[in-house]
């Protein structure tokens, strides 16, 4: 391609980026949301989409991404075949959800296959990628995503996918006042008494996020090595919420209501009653920072894969 043929070709992209971005300004949100850009040829800039602030409307549940085109930087072809995102397309996820990119195959040039990535958000987030393994590398903020961010993902020069956070739901148990204290968007909204790791199954120090969950949820302590003879258990417990993958789980505990707030009787799990339980299920979502202080577990580190905000 000639200088002069390469420039019309740019002109030409420009000029269809500012028309394409007229016209998805004017579209109701769900007609904007989750666009899919097409490849470009070899010599002209590639497309790919920003995300856009997403509407605040009270009374309206998820609200889909709204986005428009852009030019996307050069970035090397990608060295896997193809990868899967998580969170997955227009989710709303709470601010402390990395995001994770799943390989098709393990990873030698851990660099070239970051290159690859692109995220861009609304507002503007700074962050870091980090690696899981050969085959999983994640991304996440610096500090905890701004509420109701809007993101968008750009991945193997054809996978994209948009996101975005909710309200900053932020639980923090005390294990002084074996309290839970519940902020949204900095404002108090619940305190729950609560029970954790009893001495010998203290639990863990640190930041978590809210992950799996289940109405009922069968846990069985032969999965870590204790028998029910030598004092373990295999019970149904409902609305549970996993907080790590080796797992810790809040979740309701009608046995042990009487000493919530008192004394830690747990394995590890944080045991609150019934009614909080409920509660917290109802209006939790994938991705809330839960934060255990002062305890004498030691600290919950990147050893699990939901300790990604304690390195």
């Amino acid at each position: 391609m000639t200088r002069s043929s390469r420039n019309s070709a740019v002109a030409t992209v420009v000029a269809a980026v500012l028309a394409a971005s007229a016209l998805i300004l004017s579209l109701a949100p769900a007609a904007g949301a989750q666009s899919v850009m097409p490849m470009s040829p070899p010599g002209v800039p590639q497309l790919e989409n920003a995300p856009l602030p997403t509407p605040l409307i009270p009374g309206v549940g998820a609200m889909p991404v709204l986005t428009y085109p852009v030019i996307g930087p050069a970035r090397p072809a990608p060295e896997y075949g193809d990868v899967n995102v998580f969170p997955t397309p227009n989710e709303v996820v709470g601010v402390a959800q990395p995001v994770m990119f799943f390989f098709d195959r393990p990873i030698t040039d851990r660099a070239r296959a970051e290159a690859t990535i692109g995220i861009r958000t609304e507002p503007p987030v700074a962050g870091k990628f980090y690696w899981i393994n050969n085959s999983e590398v994640r991304w996440r903020p610096h500090s905890f995503w701004p509420p109701n961010t809007s993101v968008t993902i750009w991945a193997g020069g054809k996978r994209q996918q948009s996101f975005r956070t909710g309200d900053a739901l932020i639980a923090e148990f005390d294990d002084r006042t074996k309290h839970i204290t519940v902020t949204r968007n900095g404002q108090h909204v619940r305190t729950m008494r609560a029970s954790a790791g009893r001495p010998g199954w203290d639990t863990y120090n640190g930041v978590y996020y809210t992950g799996q969950r289940g109405r009922n949820v069968r846990m069985n302590s032969a999965a870590f090595g204790l028998r029910i003879e030598d004092g373990g258990y295999d019970s149904i417990v409902n609305d549970a919420v996993r907080m790590s993958y080796d797992g810790i789980y809040i979740h309701s505990a009608p046995w042990s209501v009487g000493d919530q707030g008192v004394r830690n009787v747990s394995h590890g799990c944080i045991n609150i009653s019934p009614e909080d339980a409920r509660w917290y299920y109802d209006n939790s979502r994938n991705g809330d920072p839960i934060i255990v202080k002062n305890g004498p577990g030691r600290p919950f580190g990147s050893f699990d894969g939901q300790g990604d905000w304690n390195y």
